[in-house]
């Protein structure tokens, strides 16, 4: 039952756009009515209506050590008593920029800032400054936050309300902003011939996650990073889901890339609301107070964001099987989807790539944003809720990757399975 959920949800309408503050949580993709939640610990939602549920978003990524870690807890409890924020500079921002640093190869200085719409949003303004060029290069079904320059053929958020332009954006920003298939290089050395010396960057999620967790083909990155070599590009990694994630180097480490920029988020804040962008000296140093390229925030670095992301950046470091548990629950999830979807006989596709994973109802593979969307989402929004109705909590969206938290344990990794096997046989007999 979740009688509260619903009567919260015809409250928050009156005074909330769509009665959410971020779009997908509406469930207007799927359907229904959003839960409400009340609590979490560990790997388990509690609702309004105490309902638990097993948590297979993360708060889209940043509790991968599983929600209320007791470390990061008590570590913002100590520091709220000194005050939630200063407006000036501490210790701790440099140690958690030291500690970014050690992580994270091919990273010489890191700018804290508050969110990851906020990083990618000024990790291309840098690039701009730093080449004199304007336009860039994105893919389709990537999603790079809400800055209007991002908001072209974007991923997850706008596909999963079918906004295909966005009011507020103007036409000369779309111009700046070219646009090819993940992973088509050909499609990539066409655009910047035909812009030869005016782009600025190719920002590009490395893993995506924002129409599914899907992996690049082999060639593609070490492609791009050819071509921002030999044509004076900057290469932006938005990391912002990966970072910290696959590994505690990132994708970077994990896929042995590397990136002239890098974008964080998620992971980063251990819950917070904290991004950062970070890179090579040469490019960073252009950015105010040493260079040109102005960009500020108020509370960026504010000590209680600070200390959430530095205990979670610190267990994650000091503990690197956290990456192989993780890692190993995921494979055996996939194993186990794999067994039960296979039996049933409808057609489907399992992607996953370290924690991250997604399903998709389809019969072909899902490799980039018109292959996420050619599957049958439908069906997926049937899944999501029977899965609901079970007690396992799976983003409302057939667009976004899950991600799972180390908390989880096998015994909730079969009663996933279990509720899959119970859900097929009620949406698909």
């Amino acid at each position: 039952m979740i009688q509260k959920s619903k009567e919260l949800f015809e409250r928050a309408q009156r005074s909330i756009p769509g009665g959410v503050n971020s779009p997908v949580r509406a469930f207007k993709s799927v359907g229904g009515t959003p839960i409400f939640i009340k609590k979490a610990k560990g790997a388990y939602l509690y609702d309004e209506d105490g309902n638990q549920y097993i948590d297979f978003i993360a708060s889209w990524g940043p509790m991968i050590l599983g929600h209320a870690h007791d470390a990061v807890v008590k570590a913002i409890q100590e520091k709220a008593v000194f005050s939630t924020s200063y407006g000036a500079p501490t210790e701790l921002e440099i140690e958690m920029a030291e500690l970014i640093i050690s992580m994270v190869p091919n990273v010489d200085m890191v700018r804290m800032v508050s969110s990851g719409t906020e990083a990618c949003m000024s990790a291309l303004r840098l690039a701009r400054g730093y080449t004199g060029k304007n336009k860039f290069i994105k893919f389709e079904g990537c999603y790079h936050g809400h800055a209007d320059p991002f908001l072209v053929k974007a991923g997850s958020g706008l596909a999963t309300f079918n906004i295909q332009t966005v009011p507020g954006v103007t036409g000369g920003v779309s111009n700046d902003t070219l646009t090819c298939a993940y992973s088509d290089l050909d499609a990539v050395k066409k655009l910047v011939a035909e812009n030869k010396n005016e782009i600025a960057a190719i920002i590009i999620e490395p893993v995506a996650g924002n129409m599914g967790c899907i992996l690049p083909k082999p060639g593609f990155i070490e492609g791009l990073r050819k071509i921002c070599d030999e044509e004076k590009i900057v290469l932006i990694f938005d990391e912002v889901m990966t970072g910290f994630r696959l590994s505690a180097g990132g994708a970077q480490q994990t896929l042995n890339l590397k990136a002239d920029l890098v974008t964080y988020g998620k992971v980063i804040g251990g819950g917070m609301p904290v991004g950062a962008f970070g890179g090579k000296k040469e490019i960073m140093q252009h950015i105010a107070p040493l260079g040109n390229v102005y960009q500020a925030g108020t509370l960026s670095g504010n000590p209680i964001a600070m200390i959430a992301g530095y205990t979670t950046l610190k267990i994650l470091k000091d503990d690197p099987n956290i990456y192989k548990e993780l890692e190993a629950k995921t494979i055996y999830l996939k194993e186990g989807l794999n067994k039960v979807f296979a039996a049933s006989g409808m057609p489907f596709i399992i992607n996953q790539f370290g924690s991250m994973i997604s399903i998709h109802f389809s019969d072909h593979a899902v490799t980039d944003f018109a292959t996420a969307a050619s599957a049958n989402n439908a069906l997926f929004n049937k899944y999501f809720h029977a899965m609901l109705n079970r007690g396992i909590y799976l983003p409302p969206s057939a667009f976004e990757s899950w991600f799972l938290n180390n908390a989880l344990s096998y015994d909730d990794l079969d009663s996933t399975i279990k509720a899959t096997a119970d859900s097929i046989a009620e949406i698909y007999p």
